[in-house]
């Protein structure tokens, strides 16, 4: 091997390994700082920027930059933008009740939030930018699994909301050379869940209520079946949906585990005390088609529910 080909080699592998700066725009909630942890223990540099609505100052990785900011003002949110190799866009209201609740509330931070994030990042010349989107977008489908090719029927106006942020991150692809991946979550769950208050995620209430040694409710006949995907997998979606090269021209692509699980399956995983409440507005049952993901990003997912509740049970002191 000659001495110009192994330098070649070298700055290739160099190249490679470069150590990015990423801004997680939500770093600071539940899935934004496992995302912080990982690429800081990848050895890049992260700018977290979050108003602290949902999220925690303490979740946030020391090692990462922290900016308190609101994404529904631009002035506040574009100085961080600059020099900066790829957003991650995680900032929402959350929660398809919440949503009913609070349509207008929900629509200024997951529509015009998220407009003011995509032209933040066109205006400083972001290489690619990440959107977390949801499987609220396909409503109460009946046709299972759910694939990426359905026509969206959203049933929320967080449904509505989450579906207008992947158009906007296609348009902006289409028109102004921003690269852009929607990665549509189907019922994320793991450590620093948020399990305050009515809106709380399943799993995160049922722990709750099994430490207060309380009855687990759940609504309707428990009979609705969710796709529960593990953070973990999650934010190797995000990172993978960030660094391969052949996308970024706003694709949407389902990141569920492809396996669900009844709601009273899952309560039975976590406690033997069950109550049944009245029944709200939601989609019944959810699956992810997640065979684009495995082609698309290499992606799959790793961690089974039965696995993950048992992590959750033992950090909950059970």
């Amino acid at each position: 091997m000659t001495f110009l080909v192994l330098v070649c080699i070298l700055l290739k592998m160099s190249a490679q390994t470069k150590t990015k700066k990423y801004l997680i725009v939500g770093g600071a909630g539940f899935i934004g700082s496992h995302l912080t942890d990982e690429l800081i223990r990848l050895k890049h540099k992260v700018v977290v920027l979050d108003n602290l609505s949902n999220g925690k100052r303490e979740n946030v990785n020391p090692r990462a930059k922290f900016i308190k900011a609101d994404i529904r003002y631009p002035k506040q949110i574009s100085p961080y933008f600059k020099n900066i190799d790829g957003v991650f866009l995680l900032a929402a209201l959350p929660r398809v009740q919440y949503s009913i609740d609070y349509p207008v509330k929900t629509n200024n931070n997951n529509v015009n939030g998220i407009l003011n994030v995509l032209i933040a990042s066109r205006d400083a010349k972001v290489k690619r930018l990440v959107y977390s989107a949801s499987s609220s977008v396909y409503g109460d489908n009946q046709k299972l699994p759910l694939k990426e090719t359905y026509k969206p029927n959203p049933k929320s106006p967080y449904g509505l909301q989450k579906y207008i942020g992947e158009e906007y991150c296609r348009i902006f692809s289409m028109l102004y050379n921003l690269e852009t991946v929607s990665l549509r979550y189907f019922n994320v769950y793991g450590s620093r869940m948020d399990d305050q208050g009515a809106y709380a995620l399943v799993i995160s209430k049922f722990l709750k209520q099994k430490k207060e040694n309380q009855p687990l409710t759940i609504t309707g006949d428990g009979n609705q079946t969710r796709d529960f995907t593990h953070v973990s997998d999650v934010v190797r979606a995000n990172i993978l949906a960030m660094t391969i090269k052949k996308i970024g021209q706003g694709e949407v692509i389902n990141i569920g585990a492809g396996k669900n699980y009844s709601v009273n399956q899952v309560a039975k995983m976590i406690s033997d005390k069950i109550e049944y409440i009245a029944q709200r507005v939601e989609p019944h049952d959810t699956l992810a088609d997640n065979s684009l993901a495995k082609k698309m990003i290499k992606w799959q997912p790793k961690v089974r529910l039965e696995q993950g509740i048992k992590v959750l049970l033992k950090e909950s002191g059970f």
